[in-house]
């Protein structure tokens, strides 16, 4: 294990990127990544695991999701530079568990934006338009990859609005909920319905928050836009607790008017639950929905194509990837060449694979990222600096990392299997590195 040296002043690293993001514009971010396509087909989900209580396992989610979050506050706020996990990572450990964990975290953003991609060009846009699913892939990820080469301020004004447009969507669906159980149609009752007819109330919590916790994936990209952030070290920690919260909040507030309007038995086997509330309320088209659905995959695969682009920039800046991929343009100052290489890796898995293969193993590979940064916090606090940054009890990366594991132990072994063979490639990948550093040290 590599032992950080002891110092009073972490190293402040040259950037050439440009500073552009204010605490809105990150906390948008964030909340934008949080708040993606996921949550208009997570709550009928939920249902079939825990009951009408859908709210409940909502909250869970959102506790476990605040202790790793605050492990990344901690480091962002002491190391603010692009990289994010594999730079925390490779300081704790050595290069080889850094590249490890940015090889997951870079994986999984690429495998993510692939599968945003085809979810784009699926049943949502065919209520529209039915076009070949090569030509929607190719002029969607062509389009993101403009945009977030355009400028990181402007990707995230683009975000502000998508985002706003989101969650009026979920707060349509709270509205509507709501007019359902004032008009007589709803039923209260539900939300105290904790279990199913297989599993206990605490059982069925559990469960139901292992798959909410998903909903909350999403938070860890920003950390790869903190060298563009103007005061990472209290813009940061703002930014992620307020808009993991909000999201929490809303979700909550979906989850318990969506319980309540509809029958539990309806919502668990709708693959749109949002959209069977739009329907019991009427008055509201579906056409609508799809157009806010739409939007929703577009916006998450934006943020997290920044995300893959930044980490792979910042990677690079540590010789674990290769050079070319810090090329900065002069005017806009955005990773051009490696949001190509992102983009290009993204369109051929989006064509040649399907939503559920891209998926399956992106969990997993997140599980492991978040696994990794817990425990590099508890090793950095060794580091000692003298200047302020946000500061996490002890006991939450303890938590953080055990919680990591346990959510691992629910994961099918077909996942395993396949996420196995990606971790092998990263080992190998890393491997190399690590001897390729040390030759040039």
């Amino acid at each position: 294990m590599k032992n950080p040296p002891a110092q009073s002043e972490a190293p402040q690293p040259s950037t050439s990127l440009k500073k552009a993001l204010t605490t809105p514009l990150l906390y948008f971010f964030i909340l934008g990544d949080v708040l993606g396509a996921g949550v208009y087909v997570l709550v009928g989900q939920v249902a079939a695991d825990s009951g009408g209580a859908v709210w409940a396992p909502l909250v869970a989610a959102l506790c476990l999701a605040l202790l790793t979050a605050a492990s990344y506050a901690e480091l962002v706020t002491k190391y603010p530079r692009a990289g994010g996990s594999s730079h925390y990572a490779t300081l704790a450990f050595g290069p080889f568990t850094g590249f490890l964990a940015g090889f997951c975290m870079l994986a999984a953003g690429i495998v993510s934006v692939a599968a945003l991609a085809r979810g784009f060009g699926g049943d949502y846009l065919a209520e529209f338009v039915t076009l070949p699913t090569v030509l929607v892939l190719i002029v969607f990820l062509v389009a993101l990859a403009l945009l977030n080469a355009r400028g990181i301020s402007e990707s995230t004004r683009a975000n502000v609005v998508a985002t706003v447009i989101e969650v009026s969507g979920l707060l349509l669906v709270i509205g509507l909920g709501c007019w359902i159980v004032l008009r007589g149609d709803g039923n209260l009752r539900r939300l105290t319905d904790l279990g199913t007819a297989n599993e206990g109330p605490a059982a069925a919590l559990f469960s139901g928050a292992v798959l909410a916790y998903y909903s909350f994936v999403g938070f860890e990209t920003s950390v790869n836009v903190a060298e563009e952030t103007r005061d990472p070290r209290r813009s940061y920690p703002r930014a992620l607790f307020g808009a993991l919260i909000t999201a929490g909040a809303v979700y909550a507030l979906v989850g318990a008017t969506a319980a309540a309007a509809v029958p539990t038995e309806k919502l668990a086997a709708s693959s749109g639950p949002l959209l069977e509330v739009v329907r019991v309320a009427g008055g509201v088209p579906p056409e609508l929905f799809s157009a806010i659905a739409l939007v929703a995959v577009a916006n998450g695969a934006l943020l997290t194509g920044i995300m893959s682009s930044r980490l792979a920039y910042g990677m690079a800046q540590d010789g674990l990837l290769p050079s070319f991929l810090t090329k900065v343009p002069a005017g806009r100052r955005t990773p051009w060449a490696a949001i190509a290489a992102t983009t290009a890796l993204s369109l051929l898995l989006a064509v040649t694979g399907d939503v559920d293969t891209l998926a399956s193993t992106l969990v997993l590979l997140l599980l492991v990222v978040f696994f990794l940064v817990n425990t590099s916090l508890l090793v950095l606090r060794r580091d000692n600096v003298s200047r302020f940054h946000f500061r996490a009890p002890t006991a939450v990366p303890v938590l953080g990392a055990a919680s990591c594991v346990l959510l691992a132990t629910q994961i099918e072994r077909d996942v395993w299997i396949r996420g196995l063979i990606v971790l092998a490639v990263g080992a190998a990948l890393g491997a190399v590195a690590a001897v390729r550093l040390r030759r040039n040290a």
